[in-house]
């Protein structure tokens, strides 16, 4: 091992155990820039021991954290966000670092996380039950809401600080504990999350972090008779291994996978917010983002001027390292999405689509692909109509009418995100009825918040963070009959 390896090794990535920092005990994991390709962290993943440890702790932690009034709650999470808001420029260049995207993207991911953390330490304080008139004197009948208990929650790559605070944030208000996996790609926003939370004076065991093999980690955390609850952010195959692990003990799920998200613009739509919004939404992260528009469905009357704005948008934009001011859109996280796009553009065109023209990329290594507008996709058959292509390829097909547009957008098991536009509130009406998708916007692309819902129906999975519900996902009813006379 040479003298750069050693010290990537020596300074490898900590996990968080029963409050205590820890290195792993497992098979080795690199850090890779994507702007580069090259490895810049090294770092052992977690035994089965050390997984076995961090449910433990979990279990352990869970009476206690779950006596501790709202209030008490509160305070900590709101302490951990202020800290987070201290230190916002380091963490978004640590993030832009581990998985790619644009500086001012990871700092804009950044303020939705701390938005997320603050609004939930509120929201925990509204965990509210019901009393229910009783049927006789001398009787008194509630309904409380309670946590859960110690939770398994795992994380993708494309969103390391967002998506792991939406799970901690939530189950920590509730009242539960927390072993969370962050992807094996992107650990080191989510451990930033756990120190801040520790320096706010979170209790040890309460959240733990553990990093390496998702497959084995996971299938260690699902068997654990400590964990009453799981929490999965991914794909649709792997979302549906884990929820079956997880129904072999009966261990409710929240479960936020694959999308294909359509776009509908209307003949009467006003076509330059449309295209700078759902743009905007489809290049953001390189299109590495689930609720992404992918499928443009364009009435025909509007058809060939949208896919020439679009295509200028796109050809526009500026592709570079994140690190770079100037760069508007950064590479994939992994080299491997770009041969699996390629994959699916190369179908495309055989099957008779066209691609716009393409602006340039940079030169020298790292996982770029440059953002592409497809085009004269008249039928269905084409992979990337049925497939969801996380990255940066825009898909395009005319209309005729209200009903076919419907059909088009329904006709993919996923059904996470949609978008509406129209300046017609008849046809914004309908659109919004009959898609069948969890979150729909109408001339926005703005579906996520943190007072909202996220979540999907289908194949797009069941449950939701953020929103009242997200905070309901981790508490369970219990009713109470108190005769007193």
């Amino acid at each position: 091992m040479d003298a750069m390896t050693k010290d990537r090794a020596a300074a490898g990535v900590p996990m968080l155990i029963g409050g205590e920092w820890v290195r792993g005990e497992a098979g080795g994991f690199v850090l890779t820039d994507p702007a580069s390709g090259n490895v810049f962290k090294e770092f052992a993943g977690a035994s089965g021991a050390q997984v076995d440890r961090a449910a433990a702790a979990a279990a352990s932690a869970f009476a206690g954290w779950k006596d501790r009034s709202a209030q008490e709650r509160a305070a900590i999470l709101r302490a951990a966000a202020d800290l987070l808001r201290a230190q916002a420029e380091p963490l978004a260049v640590t993030l832009t670092r581990e998985q790619g995207k644009p500086l001012a993207e990871a700092r804009a991911e950044w303020r939705s996380a701390i938005e997320v953390l603050a609004w939930y330490a509120e929201e925990g304080l509204r965990a509210y039950g019901r009393i229910v008139p009783a049927r006789a004197s001398g009787l008194s009948q509630l309904v409380t809401r309670e946590p859960i208990g110690p939770v398994a929650a795992f994380a993708p790559w494309n969103f390391p600080a967002l998506t792991p605070m939406r799970k901690i944030a939530g189950a920590l208000a509730a009242g539960c504990t927390c072993v969370i996996k962050p992807a094996e790609e992107t650990p080191l926003s989510t451990l930033a999350i756990a120190r801040a939370l520790l320096g706010a004076g979170l209790p040890d065991g309460v959240l733990n972090v553990v990093c390496g093999d998702a497959p084995a980690i996971a299938s260690r955390l699902l068997a654990s008779p400590a964990i009453r609850k799981m929490s999965f952010t991914g794909s649709t195959a792997v979302g549906r291994l884990l929820a079956g692990q997880a129904a072999q003990r009966n261990i409710p799920a929240t479960l936020e996978l694959g999308g294909h998200a359509p776009v509908l613009v209307f003949a009467d739509a006003d076509l330059d917010l449309a295209v700078a919004q759902a743009g905007s939404a489809k290049f953001r992260n390189a299109g590495q983002v689930c609720t992404a528009p992918t499928r443009f469905l364009v009435e025909a009357p509007a058809y060939e001027a949208f896919v020439e704005r679009l295509s200028a948008y796109a050809h526009g934009l500026r592709v570079g390292a994140g690190m770079d001011c100037a760069t508007q859109m950064g590479p994939l996280a992994n080299a491997r999405r770009a041969a699996q796009l390629q994959v699916l553009v190369d179908d495309a065109l055989a099957q008779g689509a066209e691609v716009c023209p393409v602006g340039s990329l940079p030169t020298g290594d790292g996982f770029y692909f440059a953002p592409t507008v497809l085009h004269g996709l008249g039928v269905n058959t084409a992979r990337i109509l049925q497939e969801e292509p996380f990255g940066p390829v825009a898909a395009c097909q005319p209309f005729a009418s209200f009903d076919e547009a419907i059909t088009l957008a329904n006709s993919v098991p996923f059904g996470l995100a949609s978008y509406v536009f129209t300046r017609s509130l008849k046809t914004a009406h309908r659109a919004a009825q009959a898609l069948e998708t969890g979150m729909v916007g109408v001339n926005t692309a703005r579906v996520a918040v943190a007072e909202t819902p996220f979540g999907g129906v289908k194949d797009s999975g069941y449950g939701s963070e953020g929103g009242r519900e997200g905070l309901g996902a981790y508490l369970q009813t219990k009713s109470v009959s108190l005769a007193f006379d």
